[in-house]
């Protein structure tokens, strides 16, 4: 008997240590999008003739009413490349809290988004870390100086038996190249 429960612990601890959490990145294949967007060389700041940081507001969760104090949501940042012909370069995607403390930074190397291609990020609805006046930091450049990136924030949730969405859009903090 003590030898079945052991082998079971064991098989359970197995199960739970060797289990990865999901990559919400990869696709169908496996394959991970965020790696085969990352530049092998960062390119200088020399090289931008448009370069912009642009603030987008982020709400992790909303005030209801008095009986519910705040409601939980998803958030997905998206970040599109309206241009036909040139890529947009992506040097910063951080997430910062209503406090103003880094939460997370999502980027580690430089990426390059194609042309009318966009790149999604996910705040999940049980995150609550952002706090109602979270956001994200896009730092964000192109060769091109008549760029038109389109960055947004979608929030989705529910309250009681009623679901409701919205969006926001990113807000530039300083243009450079204009």
């Amino acid at each position: 008997m003590k030898t079945t429960s052991y082998v079971l612990t064991l098989h359970v601890l197995f199960v739970l240590f060797s289990c990865e959490p999901s990559n919400p990145n990869l696709d169908t294949e496996g394959v991970d999008q965020l790696e085969s967007l990352e530049v092998d060389h960062a390119l200088e700041k020399g090289e931008m003739a448009y370069q912009d940081i642009v603030y987008v507001p982020i709400y992790s969760d909303i005030y209801i009413d008095v009986q519910n104090p705040k409601s939980l949501l998803a958030a997905t940042l998206s970040i599109r490349n309206t241009s036909f012909e040139d890529s947009l370069f992506l040097s910063k995607i951080d997430y910062y809290n209503t406090d103003g403390h880094l939460v997370k930074s999502f980027i580690d190397r430089q990426l390059s988004l194609p042309p009318m291609a966009t790149l999604n990020y996910v705040i999940e609805r049980e995150d609550d870390t952002g706090g109602p006046g979270a956001n994200f930091i896009v730092s964000i450049s192109s060769r091109n100086k008549d760029v038109q990136p389109l960055i947004q924030a979608v929030m989705v949730g529910d309250y009681s038996n009623k679901g409701f969405s919205f969006i926001t859009y990113g807000q530039s903090l300083m243009t450079e190249g204009e």
